[in-house]
């Protein structure tokens, strides 16, 4: 890339739009006007705020084009009243709060690059209830926009048994068994991920074929019996040796036959790219001991050392570098 400087001082304040953003759902601007076209001070009344501010960030939310203006008057876009409302099915609400909960962190990078560790506590299970939450949550809302992808293009065809390893909110496993009506799934994860996993296994009608299993895959055993594994963006939170344990855990969990796929952000070999797996290795940097992102070369030597054979990667066009590895137990 060919950087000019306007260019390279757009990127550095790039992250003023995000904070907008991250402040009209945090105060829950869009779910005010989601009846109708308001005022400032009408918005600012409903949600507890200063009507001076309120109107600077109304203002700026419509220049970033999720509001429209109309005289003293704001009314939701069509985009925003669809995915920025609380009650909107499609709410993305909660992936937004969660990458607003990771910002404190990445203003400490200088320091986690100095010292090598993580300047910030978790974001996830050992978080208060409302950082819990956005995480999970988060999770099922960017999980929703590709579950429903590769389970189309995924073949189960034949498969019973299906274990979500670090499922969270069961999101993938869902949709495998709504693609593929003669599998039934467990997802294994934390006590903390039970409630949210239990309400969306219920609200697609599933409750008799996704089951929960509450444990840690890094300090206990997995339950065994299944024809395929799905390990979904869990090992880049652990270095080497945490990811061949809870490889091996799930090559032990299969029986003799069985898939075991991993879907990561994946570098390059030289591990200069793509952008955004070679940015959240730093996310990893800032947040844990050991995690960072893996190459395709990595996770083959690692998936073969786990006892897999034909290891490879399958030819799907995913999002900001993910990929997805597949091999068989030997």
């Amino acid at each position: 890339m060919n950087w000019t400087i306007p260019e390279l001082l757009q990127f550095s304040g790039g992250y003023w739009g995000a904070c907008a953003l991250h402040a009209g759902v945090k105060l829950d601007l869009f779910s005010a006007l989601a009846d109708g076209a308001r005022g400032h001070e009408a918005v600012a009344q409903r949600c507890g705020l200063d009507a001076r501010a309120t109107a600077m960030l109304l203002d700026a939310l419509a220049a970033i084009g999720l509001l429209e203006k109309t005289a003293d008057s704001y009314t939701l876009t069509p985009f925003a009243a669809d995915y920025l409302v609380r009650s909107a099915s499609g709410y993305l609400g909660h992936i937004i709060m969660h990458h607003h909960h990771l910002m404190e962190s990445w203003a400490k990078l200088p320091d986690a690059v100095r010292s090598g560790a993580p300047v910030r506590g978790s974001v996830s299970h050992g978080a208060g209830e409302e950082v819990r939450e956005s995480f999970l949550m988060g999770m099922f809302n960017l999980a929703s926009q590709l579950a429903p992808q590769i389970a189309a293009r995924l073949d189960l065809a034949g498969r019973r048994r299906l274990l979500d390893l670090g499922g969270g909110p069961g999101t993938y496993a869902v949709h495998f068994c709504l693609k593929n009506p003669e599998l039934a799934a467990t997802v294994y994860d934390l006590p903390t991920s039970r409630e949210f996993a239990e309400k969306i296994v219920a609200r697609f009608g599933l409750t008799e074929r996704v089951a929960f299993h509450a444990g840690d895959f890094d300090a206990d055993a997995v339950p065994a019996g299944f024809d395929v594994a799905w390990l979904s963006h869990i090992l880049h939170g652990e270095g080497e040796e945490g990811c061949r344990s809870i490889l091996s855990k799930g090559v032990a969990a299969l029986d003799p036959g069985g898939v075991l796929l991993v879907q990561e952000f994946i570098l390059n070999d030289a591990k200069d790219g793509p952008v955004f797996p070679a940015l959240f290795s730093l996310n990893m940097l800032v947040g844990t001991a050991q995690g960072r992102s893996y190459s395709e070369r990595e996770l083959v030597e690692m998936m073969t050392g786990a006892g897999l054979k034909d290891v490879r990667r399958l030819p799907a066009e995913l999002p900001n570098g993910a990929g997805i590895m597949i091999g068989e137990k030997r």
